[in-house]
């Protein structure tokens, strides 16, 4: 086991995701800390089966529920893994965290790759894999960067990019419905976010950079430069066709598309539709309120 490493998992109304998360990492520390923020269904009661420390909190936005659980950590170790609850840990993740991981490397961060499972099926195509993500670094080195949507952890200190292979496994969906709902509350999010200040975040956007880097300065200097509405067009052809995501099948096609195209053009009729909606007499806060009943507060920038 590592001693000095702490697991922290999110979780509401987690039941039909919670154990396969939580055996995953069976044997890797005995420090888990789960931060529920309210389920409903049998979460609680399956959490209860395992030896995991239970803290409740409310929910407002993943960035902060991220980092008020990273604050507010029991154990106080050194190094944190943020895990969320439809993810686990390959074999090969947890066979490298026990055999290769050492804590006094001259590192202050480790990011891994991400396999997508989506309606049972690896989406290794259209640009989802590799893609790589930062969740193991010393707690007082990183944080989750203070976006509503699309956020990453950034890290004060040296990055290790593990090889791909070493992978979290994020099992997306549990159905399309549930795909759907999140995804609807989440361009409403992120269309409020750009009307408010642009895309913006904590993660430096550069080309040379790292992985993450890369793939901000890709979306702030090019999605974003191309007209509402067209570039759900481009981003799905370039997702689908220039990058093979064809051969995922009829599950890829169902993935990109919802994913490429259908979300992407959400957020931007959003973002028409508030600015068609607030005037000189209508704020934003109160367009976000009177079309969606969506309380502006719950942006990050406005709780500071």
């Amino acid at each position: 086991m590592v001693s000095d490493l702490t697991i922290i998992v999110l979780t509401f109304n987690e039941e039909d995701n919670i154990r396969r998360c939580l055996d995953s990492i069976k044997g890797i520390t005995d420090k888990i800390l789960v931060v529920d923020s309210g389920s409903t269904d049998k979460t609680l009661d399956i959490l209860q089966e395992y030896k995991v420390e239970i803290l409740s909190h409310p929910f407002d936005n993943y960035s902060q529920q991220r980092n008020w659980a990273q604050v507010n950590n029991p154990f106080n170790t050194e190094w944190v893994f943020h895990l969320d609850a439809g993810e686990c840990f390959s074999s090969e993740l947890k066979r490298w965290i026990l055999e290769d991981f050492d804590p006094l490397a001259d590192y202050d961060g480790y990011m891994f790759c991400r396999r997508m499972i989506f309606l049972g099926r690896w989406i290794k195509h259209g640009g989802q894999y590799p893609i790589y993500h930062m969740r193991l670094f010393k707690a007082d080195k990183g944080k989750c960067e203070e976006k509503v949507y699309d956020q990453h952890y950034i890290l004060d200190g040296k990055k290790y990019v593990v090889k791909k292979g070493i992978d979290l496994i994020d099992y997306m969906i549990s159905d399309l419905r549930s795909f759907t709902i999140k995804h609807n509350k989440w361009a409403i999010m992120e269309a409020a976010e750009t009307i408010m200040i642009g895309e913006t975040g904590d993660v430096k956007a550069s080309i040379g950079g790292n992985p993450i880097e890369k793939r901000r300065w890709l979306k702030n200097n090019v999605f974003q430069k191309v007209p509402l509405f067209l570039r759900s067009f481009l981003y799905f052809n370039y997702r689908y066709f220039l990058c093979l995501g064809f051969l995922d099948g009829k599950e890829g096609l169902v993935c990109h598309f919802l994913q490429g195209f259908w979300f992407r053009f959400m957020v931007d009729a959003t973002i028409h539709e508030l600015r068609l909606t607030m005037d000189d007499n209508i704020t934003l806060a109160d367009a976000l309120y009177k079309l969606y009943d969506f309380d502006i507060n719950k942006l990050i920038y406005n709780n500071n």
